[in-house]
């Protein structure tokens, strides 16, 4: 299980390289996109629009996830957007939050030479790689 935590060393690794050269970090989007598909689809359905088989149910519908940017002026906004993913930091401008606080999730299982912390922020960089190529204008 050592290579977990090599691999999300890895993961912060490559996405610091994308982001230095301004392109996307296509292994790191496939990564983020196993993600999608295990924790955020049942909510934001199989394509990010909101339309998962759960979002009937919930009070708030689920936020179109192809639009961020265009919400935004054309910029994603990475560190917003991983904040909220994580939800353990208070966001007040939001309202109350029914979506899961992931950074408690993602962090699990925390494996030998990694930190919760390590953990979560590889999959969070790896999600929000995943998202910026669902984007539309």
């Amino acid at each position: 299980m050592r290579w977990i935590a090599i691999g999300m060393t890895l993961v912060a690794a490559s996405v610091g390289v994308a982001r230095a050269s301004g392109d996307g970090d296509p292994m790191l989007a496939k990564v983020g996109s196993e993600k999608f598909q295990q924790y955020c689809t049942s909510c934001h359905g199989p394509t990010g629009v909101g339309d998962g088989p759960a979002a009937s149910a919930l009070r708030t519908q689920p936020a179109d996830l192809t639009h961020i940017a265009a919400r935004r002026g054309g910029t994603f906004p990475d560190a917003e957007i991983a904040r909220f993913i994580d939800g353990r930091f208070d966001m007040p401008s939001h309202g109350s939050r029914e979506m899961p606080i992931w950074g408690e999730k993602l962090g699990e299982p925390v494996v030998e030479g990694a930190s919760h912390d390590e953990i979560v922020r590889g999959k969070l960089l790896a999600l929000i790689e995943y998202l910026k190529t669902i984007q539309k204008p």
